[in-house]
Formats: C-alpha cells, sequence, structure tokens
C-alpha cells in the first residue's frame, strides 16, 4: 500500500493554505492542500515536512492526523495531517499558486468544484476546525 501524505497548514489568523496544481491535466488548476509521496520505512510526519520542504520551501510543525482517510487506488491511500509553519515563508515551487483561505472561501471553492476531488473528504473537518480557531 502507497501513501500520499498532505498538509493542513494554518495560519495564526483562522486560514488555510491551499496550492493550486499544474499538472497532471484531470486536475490542473485546482486547488488541494499540498504535500506529496511516502517513501517507503518513512513515518507520516517526516514524510509531510519532506515534502512541503521540497514543494513550498518551509518548516513545519506536525500535528493530529485528520480524521478522513481517502481511497485513491487500490493501492493508494491519501492522508493529510495538521501543519503550523515554524521557518520559511510558502513560495510556489511545484504548484502554480498559494492562497490563505477562511472558512467561507474554503466552502465557496468546495460548493464550485474548484478543490481537488479527494480533497473535498476533508472539508468538513477543515472548517469545523478552522470556525474554532476564529
Amino acid at each position: 500500500m502507497r501513501t500520499v501524505v498532505a498538509g493542513a497548514i494554518t495560519s495564526s489568523d483562522g486560514r488555510l493554505l491551499l496550492a493550486q496544481r499544474s499538472y497532471p491535466v484531470q486536475v490542473a488548476g485546482l486547488w488541494e492542500l499540498p504535500g506529496g509521496k511516502v517513501e517507503p520505512g518513512e513515518e507520516l510526519a517526516a514524510a509531510l515536512r519532506r515534502e512541503l520542504r521540497e514543494e513550498l520551501e518551509i518548516d513545519v510543525e506536525v500535528g493530529a492526523l485528520l480524521a478522513e482517510t481517502v481511497e485513491l487506488a487500490h493501492d493508494l491511500t491519501l492522508v493529510a495531517l495538521w501543519a503550523r509553519i515554524v521557518d520559511g515563508v510558502p513560495r510556489a515551487v511545484e504548484h502554480s499558486r498559494l492562497v490563505w483561505v477562511s472558512v467561507d472561501e474554503l466552502e465557496d471553492m468546495a460548493a464550485s468544484n474548484q478543490l481537488v476531488p479527494a480533497d473535498t473528504a476533508w472539508v468538513p473537518e477543515l472548517c469545523e476546525v478552522l470556525r474554532q480557531r476564529d
């Protein structure tokens, strides 16, 4: 079983960081929680820290796992972890753009199909937690 890990990166003012995909063509232009593949034997938190350093040039403190696990294919699972930036300013290295969104903006993006389909599984939990931080 292969795993992809995504980061639910939050700011001190209760916003969530989303990254716009530039590829593959099926999801290009859609927004997602940034992250990437977990290497064999790598822990989820270590994989997320590595991927976010590569993709966004930031270092993060990794928190708890989000409740939902998303099956992408018969041998590929997507999970997400809460994260907070401890060093660096996010830069779109492998994505088209980055944006910090509020709860309302996240809900609007989900409702108008602007999110990568797999990431929509987390929208209810993301919104609930972000509202508590508002």
